[in-house]
């Protein structure tokens, strides 16, 4: 759901849920390694780390670059500022998209939840005097992406995605 601010950015709240049949522990490792993500997830264009995340897994900073069906890249850094291990990766990104992404774990006998949040701002001009009627096309690109996520950390970890939302 996006709304209209009047600083001229709209903001966006998405909550997606891959469900998997596999233990957490690949699933974290495979979400863990962004550098890794152009190999296995379609849309992820290209992940440059820009700064060495510290031996806690925070700190670091790394420009992803993605594109799914509509024609445009989308490019935004993203720094860690937490990182509980098999439990949640939190960062805060800046550029073409301002906010908050954060993974969540869950696992039990064999099958891992994972779920993502992503509440963040449009910074691209172009964006914001669009989002009143691309608004629509933007969160179902969104949800292209994230479900193709799904589809391919699956096949990564030899898994079925049981559910992806």
């Amino acid at each position: 759901m996006a709304r209209w601010r009047r600083t001229g950015v709209t903001r966006y709240g998405f909550l997606t849920t891959w469900l998997l049949d596999a233990p957490v522990e690949p699933v974290w490792d495979a979400i863990y390694d962004t550098d890794a993500w152009p190999t296995w997830w379609p849309g992820v264009r290209r992940v440059e780390e820009l700064v060495p995340r510290g031996p806690d897994g925070v700190g670091g900073v790394s420009r992803f670059t993605f594109r799914s069906v509509l024609p445009y890249d989308l490019v935004f850094d993203m720094r860690s500022v937490r990182v509980e291990r098999y439990r949640v990766i939190e960062g805060v990104a800046s550029g073409e998209l301002a906010g908050t992404g954060r993974w969540r774990f869950f696992g039990q006998d064999g099958v891992t939840a994972v779920t993502y949040e992503w509440d963040v701002e449009t910074t691209a001009r172009w964006m914001n005097v669009l989002a009143l009627v691309a608004r629509p096309a933007f969160s179902w690109n969104h949800d292209r992406v994230m479900r193709a996520g799904g589809e391919g950390l699956a096949a990564l970890v030899g898994a079925r995605l049981l559910r992806a939302a």
